[in-house]
Parts: structure tokens; C-alpha cells; sequence
């Protein structure tokens, strides 16, 4: 269970997105269109290029226009889908999907944000610490938007400290994590619990780990963050176009 294709993955699309309806308001958030398409695919291309074989997205408010625009397939994906009937929030949402997952680990991706991070590689560095979840944390200038995770040098993470007005550089939360399936089935079902505020935080000192990775990111959380998604892809694009011309040589 070492590779990408062997495990479950799981992308959470139900959220409100109320800070961006101003702007996105006939449609779920993850279906906000970035570059002529909607957000979502790029999460999905990169599982795709990675190997990955089996998701389930997560969906609830909105959710059937999530399901009516992918179907069941993207590209080399199976797509299945979690619905919930009420707010869950991040880790019931999980709980939620529990009978879809059918690995010993799931990995778990937030549908709003995207990070530029290899998911294989993320897999391995779980499986060899021998982790019960595992987050993979990028560095930014100013966390304050963000809040930060700590961690010490054998890459447990310590504590988790708060959204504040201090600008300071830190790592933050980059949205991917591998779960063990046995700790999913720890979350208490049909209730609305945060990953963020009430998962990661109760797991500190139970084998939760960070990855923490120099790689690009963005989420279309608010009005702002949205707006730099264009340019944050057409980036990624030349960088991508850059390297396989490269490799071509």
C-alpha cells in the first residue's frame, strides 16, 4: 500500500464558500472558474498525474452541481461521491465518507486550496514514520491570515497557534493530509467537527507528523485569494512547459 493507486483519496467540497459569494454565487466554490476552468480540476490533474486511482469528493452545499459537471471519471480517476445532508464541517465531512474508504490510509484533500507538492511523495514520508495522520505544511511570508503549525526536529507537530494581526513567516496548514483509516473511525459520526480547530489539535502527541515542503500554494478562500488564482496557474503552467522542454533536450 506504498503507492498512490493502492489508497483512497477523499476531497472535501462542501463548504459554504461565504466569503467568496460576492464575487462566486451561482456555484459551488470549488467549481469557480480559474483560467477558463473550474478550480477543482487542478486538484484532480494532479492526483491523475500522480497515479492516483480512487476518489470520492465530499459534497454538500451545491453539491449536485459538483456531481453533474464531473460525473464518474476524470481522466484516468474514478469519481464517487459523499453526501451530506446536513454541515458537517472538515473531519465529519471524513467521518462522514468513512464506508468509501478502502485503504488503511486515506488521503485527504481540501477542495479550495491547492498545493504544488508530489502526493506520492507525501504517502511515503507517512508510511515511514509510521504516522496516524500526517500534514503537509508549506512556508509563507505572513501567516497571519493562516495561522501556524510547530513542529520539532523529528517532524512531530507540537501545537497549532492561532490567526493573529502579527505578520511572521511560519509554515502553514497546506491542505493534504494522510489519515489512517482507524483514526478516521475515532471522529464521532453524524456531528459537525473541525479538522483544523478540533481533529489535528486532539491528535498532538498521538503520531501526528508534518511534511513540510517548499512548493507553491494558493486557496480561493476569500474575494482576494481568488483573484491571484489566474496568475498563481499561469505560473505553474510556464513552470511545468519549462521543465518538460528541459527534459526534451
Amino acid at each position: 500500500m506504498d503507492n498512490l493507486s493502492q489508497i483512497s483519496i477523499l476531497i472535501l467540497c462542501g463548504g459554504l464558500g461565504k466569503r467568496l459569494r460576492l464575487i462566486v454565487s451561482d456555484r459551488q466554490k470549488v467549481l469557480a472558474e480559474v483560467t477558463g476552468r473550474p478550480f477543482i480540476t487542478f486538484i484532480l490533474e494532479q492526483i491523475s498525474n500522480a497515479g492516483g486511482k480512487d476518489v470520492t469528493l465530499c459534497t454538500g452545499f451545491m453539491g449536485e452541481q459538483i456531481e453533474k459537471l464531473l460525473g464518474s471519471r476524470y481522466k484516468a480517476l474514478s469519481l464517487r461521491y459523499s453526501k451530506e445532508q446536513e454541515p458537517l464541517g472538515t473531519a465529519g465531512a471524513i467521518r462522514n465518507a468513512f464506508d468509501m474508504i478502502k485503504s488503511d490510509v486515506v488521503m485527504v484533500y481540501n477542495g479550495d486550496s491547492y498545493c504544488g507538492i508530489n502526493p506520492q511523495n507525501l504517502l511515503e514520508w507517512h508510511l515511514l514514520r509510521k504516522s496516524s495522520c500526517t500534514l503537509a505544511l508549506v512556508r509563507v511570508p505572513d501567516v497571519s491570515r493562516y495561522g501556524c503549525v510547530n513542529f520539532d526536529s523529528n517532524y512531530m507537530v507540537t501545537s497549532f497557534d492561532e490567526k493573529s494581526a502579527d505578520i511572521k513567516s511560519g509554515w502553514i496548514n497546506a491542505g493534504i493530509y494522510c489519515i489512517n483509516r482507524g483514526s478516521v473511525a475515532l471522529i464521532r459520526e453524524k456531528e459537525n467537527i473541525s479538522l483544523e480547530n478540533n481533529f489535528f489539535p486532539e491528535m498532538i502527541g498521538s503520531g501526528l507528523f508534518a511534511f513540510p515542503q517548499d512548493a507553491k500554494f494558493i486557496d480561493i478562500g476569500t474575494s482576494s485569494s481568488y483573484k491571484e488564482a489566474e496568475s498563481f496557474f499561469n505560473k505553474v503552467k510556464r513552470s511545468v512547459e519549462t521543465e518538460k522542454s528541459r527534459g526534451d533536450k
